[in-house]
């Protein structure tokens, strides 16, 4: 799941590669690791996790992953500032996908730039491909999954404290899920911006490596870095809710505390 620095360094021109800078256009447009295309996964959100709506994520999903040109025998790497929330999210959608080869490069271009590493202005095309993948139901959940199950499962807020105590409103309720716990996403980091390691992950999600997992935040980027981090960890039984807070909160008629 993760890369680092010196690896894709030593990859960089493999064609059997693609590189996703998930950083904004500005940001690309400055410098960008060589070979790497621009893809704005912010402007991907989803907060429809009715069965159609699910229905239409995998859709729109696997057209976004076609034009990016992913295919089964790709590494697809994803990176961002940091080991952040967007790379995360790409690496999340290939595992939905069931694609095998999905990485975020730790630390993400701050580190790269740090250890002087080249750095190009020039934009990169993107090849196509027709991208079916197969989808793996058991690391995505819909509300409806949440709502039926609250008492048997463990939710991860990965949210900011604001967020989880309702001092800060993004939604027409403020609040959290019930039983949720608030670790926000940011304590997954070290200082430099690459992840914490196993040790000191391991104190903040001290769980059985087999409880069920549900992460969530606002809009489901956040939550898929703590899924990463879950992951990396050894936790098997874990799952991003893709609608979020951007749906629960929006949902008057399911329970929320604050």
């Amino acid at each position: 799941m993760l890369i680092s620095t010196t690896e894709l360094n030593t990859i960089l021109h493999d064609p059997n590669i693609i590189l996703a800078d998930t950083r904004s256009f500005k940001e690309y447009s400055e410098g960008h690791i060589p070979g790497a295309v621009h893809l704005d996964l912010f402007a991907f959100h989803w907060i429809d996790t009715t069965n159609e709506g699910i229905e239409n994520f995998n859709n729109q999903t696997r057209n976004l992953l076609s034009f990016l040109g992913v295919t089964s025998e790709k590494k697809v790497i994803f990176y961002d500032s940091v080991s952040g929330m967007l790379a995360a999210r790409g690496v999340w959608m290939l595992m939905y996908f069931s694609h095998q080869n999905a990485l975020l490069l730790d630390g993400g271009i701050t580190k790269w730039q740090k250890e002087h590493l080249p750095l190009e202005t020039k934009p990169n095309g993107f090849k196509p491909s027709n991208f079916l993948g197969k989808i793996n139901p058991d690391i995505i959940s819909g509300f409806e999954y949440i709502r039926d199950n609250l008492e048997n499962m463990t939710i991860l807020d990965a949210r900011s404290i604001g967020e989880y105590n309702g001092s800060i409103i993004r939604a027409a309720q403020s609040g959290h899920i019930p039983s949720s716990i608030n670790i926000d996403w940011n304590q997954n980091l070290q200082n430099d911006g690459t992840f914490k390691n196993n040790e000191e992950l391991s104190k903040m999600y001290n769980f059985p490596k087999d409880t069920e997992i549900i992460t969530y935040c606002q809009g489901a980027y956040r939550a898929a870095n703590t899924f990463l981090v879950l992951k990396k960890l050894g936790f098997t039984n874990i799952r991003v809710y893709l609608g979020s807070w951007g749906e629960w909160g929006n949902k008057l008629e399911l329970p929320i505390e604050s």
